[in-house]
């Protein structure tokens, strides 16, 4: 009996020092079920790829333009198995499984066998795929064996960039889908408005962008304001024009590149707030009727769209009809934030129109306007986004909230059976600080988002009962960009946080642990090095 014992605790003992062999890989994100294997399958031209299905065609050719571009090769496309070499065989399952979204990826010497059900679970599988791959071009790529089956745990995973305050040439911006594209993401959050400037073209409006997309120059650092809350002489400027727009053409191409990733863009057009840069092209639809200049300095105007003109909706309504056919996606965003209420209290036409819809103040007039705006959106088959704030006054009917300010407007939202997606400011404001020494950091806006902050971050708060947990499509992580000048800026800011927000939104909860995500992001880091990512290194030295 105790030869018995002893005999089983040798084999238990063998294959955790097996286990304990096997290299760590640099997945990020996490799958939700992984079993790793003591094996290899060697990559080259001579493997082959048989694919008995045409929908799964543009995956196919992603994985092919990867190999082409980054190992001079691509595999042949065959229909049925080969009769000697090893491939990679791509099927669906007996029967749907109802996530879309979810792959089987089973590997030995001989074959890497994908089970997807649609495009989206293919490619989530080959961005696992060439995680695995070596970094070194050669002619054989040697590639660890897993078991993996995978799906993510929130529907709505997304990353935002603000291209209204500092703005992005589309090149830069499908680098950003790119990332994106690499840990997963499937929603681009695309800020195209703001005080700051309107940086996508609308051809009914031409103003909108010959005005709207220029400033006369920039504030320099960080604004300085006087006792009454008025902007200080002691602000400086840079003196510099400042523009750029992007085309409908334009506009096309990227929602096309992201489509392709299976990324779906979320543009925002702000209203009725934030909004001073459509308003010093179209000044009639304000309170006052201007003049206005785009806004040169960090911060939200006192303009806004005039609420009580009927002609400010149709406006909007023009504006958002070409906007529904350059975005073929479910949403459109429209802001709802920090709608400044000074211009409506004195205006007469705003006042009136409180008085004629009974309306109990502006917080009432603000739902009334999103209201409005989203039974237009609906007409049109669309559904509104809104920041938290479209909560003041009433919310409206089938609108989707996106909570920042921390998560109270999320529960609120829930609790209403609304959909809510989850981006509070801490920790998913990628325009914080990374580091509690600014003196080595570049300028922010405020605050401290460390990664270990962004990779703890769970977006269905506990406090939220669990028959509103459904309400919950998922999270976001934030870039906005007053004081991020260029797309270098861009990259240090969301990357590795960018990677870390992947990993909660995607990893079940139980199987994260931030000690094995930093030692798979050390090794990923080479990845990052050679895409000559400039990104953050904090976590390469912090304990």
């Amino acid at each position: 009996m105790k030869k018995i014992v002893f005999l089983l605790l040798s084999l238990i003992s063998i294959n955790v020092f097996a286990q304990d062999q096997l290299k760590v890989l640099p997945l990020i994100p996490l799958p939700k079920e992984m079993k790793q294997l003591d094996d290899e399958f060697v990559l080259s031209d001579k493997s082959k790829i048989v694919l008995t299905n045409d929908k799964f065609k543009p995956e196919v050719e992603y994985l092919n333009i990867y190999l082409n571009k980054n190992y001079g090769f691509t595999l042949p496309v065959i229909s049925d198995l080969p009769k000697e070499g090893n491939y990679i065989y791509i099927t669906q399952p007996d029967a749907e499984t109802g996530h879309p979204d979810s792959y089987t990826l089973n590997m030995n010497q001989n074959q890497l066998l994908f089970i997807v059900e649609n495009g989206e679970g293919l490619f989530y599988g080959i961005q696992t795929l060439i995680q695995l791959l070596p970094l070194e071009k050669a002619a054989e790529l040697k590639i660890p064996c897993a078991d993996i089956n995978d799906a993510p745990r929130y529907q709505w995973r997304g990353m935002h960039l603000d291209c209204s305050r500092h703005f992005f040439s589309k090149q830069e911006v499908k680098k950003y889908i790119d990332y994106m594209a690499m840990y997963k993401y499937n929603r681009f959050h695309w800020h195209l408005v703001d005080d700051q400037g309107w940086r996508i073209e609308i051809k009914k409006y031409p103003l909108l962008t010959s005005i709207g997309s220029q400033r006369k120059e920039t504030i320099i650092g960080k604004p300085k304001w006087d006792k009454d809350g008025k902007p200080s002489k002691d602000d400086k400027y840079d003196g510099q024009p400042y523009r750029g727009f992007y085309t409908q053409a334009d506009i096309k191409e990227v929602v096309a590149y992201a489509m392709a990733r299976h990324i779906t863009v979320v543009p925002e057009i702000e209203m009725p707030g934030h909004s001073l840069a459509a308003l010093a092209a179209y000044p009639q639809y304000s309170c006052t009727g201007g003049p206005f200049e785009t806004y040169t300095k960090w911060g939200v105007s006192d303009d806004v769209y005039c609420a009580g003109n009927d002609s400010t909706f149709l406006f909007l309504e023009d504006i958002l009809s070409e906007v529904i056919d350059l975005f073929p996606g479910k949403y459109v965003h429209i802001g709802g934030d920090e709608c400044l209420k000074e211009r409506w209290k004195a205006c007469p036409k705003c006042q009136k129109r409180i008085a004629d819809e009974k309306l109990k103040d502006e917080n009432g007039l603000q739902s009334y306007f999103i209201t409005r705006i989203e039974k237009y959106l609906n007409s049109k088959g669309r559904q509104i986004i809104g920041w938290d704030e479209i909560l003041d006054g009433g919310l409206a009917p089938n609108a989707t909230v996106m909570s920042w300010r921390g998560i109270k407007g999320g529960l609120a939202a829930a609790k209403q059976k609304h959909d809510v997606i989850m981006t509070p400011g801490q920790p998913c404001y990628f325009d914080h600080y990374q580091s509690k020494d600014k003196s080595k950091e570049p300028l922010a806006i405020g605050g401290f988002n460390p990664i270990d902050s962004v990779y703890a971050y769970n977006p269905t708060p506990m406090t939220l009962p669990e028959e509103g947990w459904k309400y919950v499509l998922g999270a976001q992580g934030n870039v906005w960009t007053e004081y991020i000048i260029d797309f270098k800026g861009v990259e240090y800011m969301s990357m590795p946080r960018m990677a870390a927000l992947s990993e909660t939104l995607w990893t079940p909860k139980d199987k994260k642990n931030y000690k094995n995500f930093i030692e798979r992001l050390k090794l990923h880091a080479k990845t990052l090095d050679k895409m000559n990512v400039n990104y953050a290194k904090h976590f390469l030295t912090k304990k």
